[in-house]
């Protein structure tokens, strides 16, 4: 009885953090971390990386819940999260981040002195983001900032030093999560309207929200094109780079402006599916 109602609350914070959205920071990660090393990192590394990963991204998401507890109380799509629904206390979610934070530092700890270094500006990014779409539309772009810490941190992981020429593939992801999260938020057009909170949609109106949407896909796209030429990646690549393409046409393809029905698909089956194609292939490219 005891193993099941354990088992029953870490699935409720796994919920809560919604842990399975993990797939599109890992991926991205894995890829800087094969660019720093040229192949494989070592088991170390890449045991580190993950935990890394894993902890800021349940720190963030925790924290996230945390600060926006009231406005998703007061939102019909978010109601029934874990914290407005009194599943998870306030104090507990605290202590989760807490924990959380402190494994990430743990976990940069043994991956070298600058990322230990680092780690205290990754958390500040992933507070700030909470706060943003409470002033800036640009929130979008805050939160691709703080992912692009998954290939940027795991090339410091693997080489210790902080380079320039992994920028493109950082900003790519940075591109990338703000042309989808600016889709996701068009579910919440009007309750960000009604709320005061910002956001692309609610700024410039859906119409120009896909068109901006698909403006930053297109740049995201250009830059991992160009990561390619940075790195002098070859076929493999070039073929990831090609089917990543046509995922991010038919992720538009399934959202109109008069039909959002697909939209979850398009957010979490599309992404996770480009994220995993830029890995798989980056990796195809250096082993084979």
């Amino acid at each position: 009885m005891w193993n099941k109602r354990f088992i029953d609350k870490i699935i409720l914070y796994l919920r809560m953090i919604k842990f399975s959205h993990s797939i599109f920071a890992l991926p991205f990660a894995f890829t800087g971390a094969v660019i720093a090393a040229s192949g494989l990192p070592s088991l170390r590394q890449i045991f580190w990386i993950t935990v890394a990963m894993v902890s800021a991204r349940s720190g963030a998401m925790g924290l996230n819940r945390i600060i926006d507890r009231r406005i998703d109380a007061e939102n019909p799509r978010t109601r029934n999260r874990e914290i407005p629904k009194g599943m998870v206390k306030v104090k507990a979610a605290v202590l989760f981040v807490m924990v959380s934070f402190m494994v990430l530092v743990i976990a940069a700890y043994n991956l070298n002195s600058l990322c230990l270094k680092l780690s205290p500006l990754a958390i500040a990014i992933l507070f700030i983001y909470s706060y943003t779409k409470r002033f800036t539309w640009a929130s979008h772009f805050v939160l691709g900032l703080s992912l692009s810490a998954a290939p940027l941190g795991a090339w410091v992981a693997v080489r210790g030093t902080f380079d320039l020429e992994l920028l493109p593939l950082a900003f790519a992801v940075v591109f990338w999560l703000a042309g989808f999260d600016t889709l996701y938020a068009l579910q919440d057009i009007e309750f960000d309207s009604a709320y005061g909170l910002h956001s692309i949609p609610q700024r410039f109106g859906i119409k120009k929200a896909f068109i901006l949407s698909r403006l930053l896909h297109f740049i995201a796209w250009g830059l991992l094109i160009f990561t390619g030429f940075i790195f002098d990646l070859g076929l493999f690549y070039w073929i990831g780079m090609g089917i990543v393409a046509m995922l991010f046409i038919y992720e538009h393809s399934l959202v109109r402006v008069d039909d959002l029905s697909n939209l979850d698909m398009a957010f979490f089956n599309m992404n996770g599916y480009i994220s995993m194609t830029v890995f798989v292939f980056t990796l195809l490219d250096y082993l084979i």
